[in-house]
């Protein structure tokens, strides 16, 4: 691979799983003089497997230069609220654990993971939200729940 496509692909990184997350709104958190100012940014993403839940994240944006050509390493600080809107169900079975969804937050080796589980027993979808790196991650993390409200799903 040639270097300018190394350097395409690195600098795509942080916007591929954007697509998937819908913004609705931010706030200005710091002015910037040069580049966009620091932000909070609040998405919402709907459940690949399970319909009828979307969660809230609200995540910091860096501003500046780096921000705005996507190369600064965003903070690990989050928020995340799931809630039910709409009737739940599912055509697959769900893990009792698994990534549904994950951003990067720096040009490389830094994620921001999205974790659903299951807690049957409860009958209750948990939704983790936390920063890992290559060497070490952040142990700041945010939970909610979601009751299934009677709703029959299957887990493996």
């Amino acid at each position: 691979m040639k270097p300018h496509h190394l350097i395409a692909l690195a600098l795509s990184i942080p916007f591929a799983s954007a697509a998937i997350a819908q913004q609705i709104g931010e706030v200005d958190t710091a002015f910037k003089l040069f580049g966009p100012d620091h932000k909070i940014v609040v998405e919402a993403f709907d459940d690949p497997k399970v319909a009828g839940i979307t969660c809230y994240v609200s995540r910091s944006k860096a501003g500046g230069l780096k921000g705005a050509l996507g190369v600064a390493t965003e903070k690990s600080e989050s928020s995340i609220a799931c809630r039910q809107v709409g009737p739940i169900s599912s055509t697959v079975p769900i893990p009792k654990s698994e990534e549904v969804f994950s951003e990067s937050r720096s040009i490389l080796f830094k994620k921001m993971r999205f974790v659903r589980m299951v807690d049957p027993a409860r009958q209750v979808l948990l939704y983790l939200t936390y920063t890992d790196k290559l060497i070490d991650g952040s142990p700041k993390n945010s939970l909610t729940a979601v009751p299934l409200n009677g709703a029959k799903l299957q887990f493996k």
